[in-house]
């Protein structure tokens, strides 16, 4: 796959180009968006699988830890990339553009995403807020390179850009935990979509709908999106978190891969929202595995060791908070309420915060 024919056919292929986005995604080449130097290849050292990996329907990490220095083995955390193309048409096809509409972008990234708002829309409509300043500055010349100048701002993007308010869409590229509040006063009577979620979880797309300042909408799609750098979730090796520390050990009987599964792993993630899990399969092929579990302020962890047809399972749990303890309470309220699927769930955002539904705006998460 090393032309972005091949990309713009394996799209087609896969039913995930929507018609009227065609254009925009023959006509701008990824290429240009991505620098010679990825995480997993570099074109000057083999040109070929660089294009490859540009032209699949694949992400592309293009920073990690912020810019800094990776000292030696240290723990790389992708922090800017191109996201997956088919996923982008996706959260594209959610924010229903139309001819004309003003469009806020938070997270410029790449500015590949922009290109293509900028060929559908035009860039006078576009306006594209970014915070690390090194990212900023290489978007605006992979725009420039592709024929493309909308408006560019270095910023938070969680205070929007209110110069350019106001906007009939606001779609963010990084993984929220809540609706910012400035969005309202910037897109008073339109649409916001952004990848949203906590820690636990964070694999869903809010689509919300805005009349007269206020937000409602629901959840849907798999995205896998890095998060506002100002409200980071945790994350980090095993082998970085955990010293050999010895906790209050226990069992349960709740198998440790149904708590991760999609629909339990968000519920669980509106009242665990500060924690992350990660599973890890043994190395010697007895399908034994161990599922994790980590403050994100790294002061508490939990493990739950699967066995194979085992019908209990050992716990260890360290730290101030029983952090198994909350997972499974929160997995059981989930099974009280017959196992609602996340698509049951929505969101209302106002002047003063956010609240999580289940079936009906009236009934919050913590009514449920």
């Amino acid at each position: 796959m090393t032309t972005r024919q091949q990309l713009l056919r394996s799209l087609l292929g896969k039913g995930a180009l929507p018609p009227e986005w065609h254009d925009a995604v023959a006509s701008v080449d990824r290429a240009l968006f991505i620098p010679e130097v990825i995480v997993g290849g570099a074109f000057a050292e083999d040109p070929e699988e660089w294009l490859r990996i540009v032209y699949a329907d694949g992400p592309v990490v293009t920073q990690v830890n912020d810019g800094k220095h990776a000292a030696g083995n240290a723990f790389r955390l992708p922090t800017s990339s191109s996201s997956m193309p088919s996923i982008m048409l996706d959260m594209l096809a959610l924010l229903d553009v139309r001819d004309g509409h003003r469009v806020l972008e938070v997270g410029t990234g790449t500015g590949y995403n922009a290109a293509w708002l900028s060929h559908r829309l035009g860039e006078a409509n576009v306006t594209s807020v970014e915070l690390d300043e090194t990212v900023l500055a290489l978007a605006e010349e992979n725009l420039k390179r592709a024929g493309f100048r909308p408006t560019t701002i270095l910023g938070n993007g969680r205070d929007g850009h209110r110069r350019g308010a106001p906007y009939d869409r606001i779609i963010s590229t990084c993984t929220m935990r809540d609706v910012p509040r400035a969005w309202l006063g910037q897109c008073p009577d339109g649409r916001i979509v952004t990848p949203w979620g906590s820690s636990f979880f964070s694999g869903s797309f809010a689509a919300l709908d805005v009349v007269d300042g206020k937000a409602q909408g629901t959840f849907s799609g798999s995205p896998a999106f890095m998060w506002d750098r100002t409200h980071r979730g945790g994350a980090g090796r095993v082998s970085d978190l955990y010293h050999e520390e010895e906790g209050e050990k226990g069992t349960t009987d709740i198998a440790p891969q149904n708590v991760v599964q999609d629909d339990p792993a968000f519920f669980i993630g509106l009242s665990v929202t500060d924690a992350w899990f990660r599973w890890c399969d043994a190395d010697d092929d007895s399908g034994e595995a161990t599922l994790w579990f980590f403050a994100d302020d790294g002061r508490s962890w939990a493990t739950v060791e699967y066995v194979p047809d085992a019908r209990t399972y050992e716990t260890e749990q360290y730290g101030p908070r029983a952090l198994w303890d909350e997972v499974r309470d929160a997995f059981l309220r989930w099974h009280d309420l017959c196992k609602p699927g996340r698509s049951r769930f929505g969101l209302s955002v106002d002047g003063e915060g956010q609240r999580v539904w289940l079936d009906s705006p009236a009934r919050t998460a913590g009514d449920v």
